[in-house]
């Protein structure tokens, strides 16, 4: 719960019954290897955060499963859309490792803000994170090369590349594994 409210500080303030406040609205869960937060077909029903463990967000297109992102340690997972107007989700997200999380409903995480001072700014701040986030992201895939990608994956994620299969990496740079292979190769000679 200490890295949740550490967290959390980052972006706004919590006096010490705001932070008990958090520690009611937030209940742990945990998941084992290959289980799912979120099966595609279902509702996102929680944001979780992540105390110990590692996921991978991901779709399924014409039989191939595509990475868009990976979660860790001291981070919020959800499907947004789904969790916001609880709609189905296209989306997968896996636990690749045992996995232990805080996770708030979202009617719970409507109390958040309602009962912390500084609730509202939280959820602003986050929407604007990810929001920025996700911009950035959509245009390299639109104008970057797998190479550039692939640095921006060992600069996003330079603690996690021994933690995963190396075909979830080139899913995620947007190429199969044996060009992953060939861009690792090149970089490593320069």
């Amino acid at each position: 719960m200490e890295k949740l409210i550490q967290t959390i500080k980052q972006f706004i303030k919590l006096s010490a019954a705001e932070e008990q406040q958090v520690a009611v609205l937030f209940k742990e869960k945990q998941l084992l290897k290959g289980e799912y937060f979120l099966q595609e077909g279902g509702v996102c029903k929680y944001v979780g955060f992540i105390q110990q463990g590692l996921v991978r967000y991901f779709i399924n297109k014409d039989g191939q499963e595509l990475t868009g992102e990976f979660g860790r340690e001291g981070e919020f997972v959800c499907n947004y859309s789904s969790f916001l107007d609880r709609s189905v989700s296209e989306e997968n997200i896996q636990c690749l490792e045992d996995t232990r999380l805080l996770v708030i409903s979202f009617d719970d995480l409507q109390t958040f803000y309602n009962t912390i001072a500084e609730g509202n700014k939280f959820g602003r701040l986050m929407a604007e994170n990810l929001f920025v986030y996700a911009k950035r992201k959509i245009a390299s895939m639109y104008s970057d090369p797998p190479e550039t990608r692939y640095l921006q994956f060992l600069e996003l994620y330079p603690d996690i590349q021994q933690r995963i299969p190396q075909y979830y990496i080139s899913s995620y740079v947007g190429v199969k594994p044996p060009s992953l292979s060939r861009i690792r190769k090149r970089l490593s000679r320069s």
